[in-house]
């Protein structure tokens, strides 16, 4: 790298330089890094530029300085990889977080194209706007303009309308879930969830001590008609946790017809639904039925993330919901979220203006062609080791061996190798996608992916059971 250019936003050039030298550098001593002048002088760019680089990688704990000597790198060893942990999941939490680790277990569909700019402009814009208040007007429910907007959105009809007063808007998914089986009184309850299934959903299921059903997407992306009515027959089913298009982590849609028989027996039987949106704008084509379309909406809850669509600036999560009211109004304030009340009118403006809709449209194209070049790789590389589901959208891919093989012991070989995988077991709570693994085709920092697969086919014919 030389010869960046002097701007405002220099010193993001510099700080990914100093990312990817302390990733090339990672061994189990700790590393000296270039003199501020030595990288001012290698980079054409002031001092200050540098500095200011340094300080952003010390306040993640990435460098540290030491007087009259200069600045060093943490060694990888100081992390903690817990790969001898018994819980699963944490390993990849902590992993995922380890320098120069390949993260193909992820699934953040904004690394391809986020949001953050736009947002924080709008609101810096709004701070410059707005009049400072000494006291504001509490909103534990949420910024009233979000909300509001939310509503416009999800409605489509007269009678599949929302209102601001129906829209809840919490710190991050996982509160607003943890809110959700709360109100809905879900311990020691029957919930039937579509398998595979998101790990953070499943997790928080299972410690709340619901007893989760598990019904299978099949092949064609459908769900079994017949087994879930049987289950609705043979069963006290509190609630159906549905997705609204796109099943993740498979990147499935069900066939129309499937998805109308599916809300014609949740109709029949009188079931409650909540509704799991994360995924809904992120189909490669955004025409289509949602369950949300078809079913009652007296007996509806959705919620969703603005996370998948913005990024990481904007965390928050959210409910719909047309009952429950005083419940859900309680519940969010015992739990006193602090949501910065300029970030959601800049949230709510990007919907207003369109900025949301104009970035969907490029963010779906970015995710299809990564998709088709991963799938395409995978199939060149490993296409006698692996089935591969054809993704319809989101930022994963959902794989099966083809030979029985201990995937544990795949994602501890990877491990090993500063490869991160999404092992299918995570997906469930009834071991039912022990052959599978989620891959990410969407990642951030160099690496050689080629070389990565590789190591994938490696590991699975080492770890062949046959």
């Amino acid at each position: 790298m030389s010869g960046v250019r002097e701007t405002g936003f220099a010193y993001q050039a510099v700080y990914r330089y100093l990312t990817h030298l302390i990733n090339e550098s990672a061994n189990d001593e700790r590393i000296r890094l270039p003199s501020l002048r030595q990288l001012a002088d290698r980079l054409s760019v002031s001092i200050s530029t540098i500095q200011y680089a340094y300080s952003l990688l010390e306040k993640e704990g990435r460098v540290y300085s030491v007087a009259k000597s200069g600045y060093y790198a943490l060694p990888v060893s100081s992390i903690d990889t817990l790969v001898g942990g018994r819980d699963l999941l944490e390993t990849v939490y902590v992993n995922a977080r380890r320098p120069a680790m390949l993260v193909l277990s992820a699934d953040e569909p904004t690394l391809l194209q986020p949001l953050d700019s736009p947002l924080l402009l709008l609101e810096r814009e709004l701070l410059r706007q707005y009049p400072r208040q000494p006291q504001s007007c509490v909103q534990p429910c949420g910024e009233l303009e979000l909300r509001a907007a939310l509503a416009a959105r999800y409605t489509t009809s007269p009678q599949r309308c929302w209102h601001a007063d129906e829209v809840y808007i919490g710190a991050d998914l996982r509160g607003v879930l943890e809110i959700l089986i709360a109100v809905l009184d879900l311990r020691h309850k029957t919930v039937v969830v579509e398998s595979p299934c998101d790990w953070t959903i499943l997790r928080l299921l299972q410690s709340a001590e619901v007893q989760v059903i598990e019904l299978l997407v099949r092949a064609d992306g459908s769900l079994d008609v017949d087994s879930l009515k049987q289950i609705l027959e043979m069963k006290n089913v509190q609630l159906v946790l549905l997705s609204s298009r796109l099943n993740m982590p498979r990147g499935s849609l069900a066939p129309d017809d499937n998805r109308q028989a599916i809300a014609q027996l949740l109709e029949q039987h009188g079931s409650w639904v909540l509704e799991n949106d994360c995924h809904g704008e992120l189909g490669f084509e955004p025409d289509g039925l949602r369950f949300r379309d078809l079913l009652n909406p007296d007996r509806l809850i959705v919620f969703s993330t603005f996370e998948k669509v913005i990024g990481p600036e904007a965390p928050y999560g959210y409910v719909l919901s047309r009952h429950l009211r005083d419940e859900l109004q309680r519940q969010f304030l015992l739990r006193s979220f602090r949501l910065s009340p300029f970030r959601q009118k800049a949230i709510a403006r990007l919907y207003s203006n369109g900025r949301i809709d104009q970035h969907l449209q490029v963010l779906r194209r970015l995710l299809k062609d990564r998709s088709v070049q991963m799938t395409q790789l995978l199939r060149e590389r490993l296409g006698d080791a692996l089935h591969i589901v054809e993704p319809q959208g989101g930022a994963t891919l959902w794989v099966r061996s083809l030979r029985q093989v201990d995937i544990r012991r795949v994602f501890q070989r990877l491990l090993q190798r500063h490869v991160l995988i999404a092992p299918g077991e995570l997906f469930s709570l009834q071991d039912l996608h022990g052959q599978h693994l989620r891959l990410s085709h969407t990642f951030g920092g160099d690496h050689d992916l080629a070389a990565a697969l590789g190591l994938l086919g490696d590991a699975l014919r080492l770890e062949s059971i046959d």
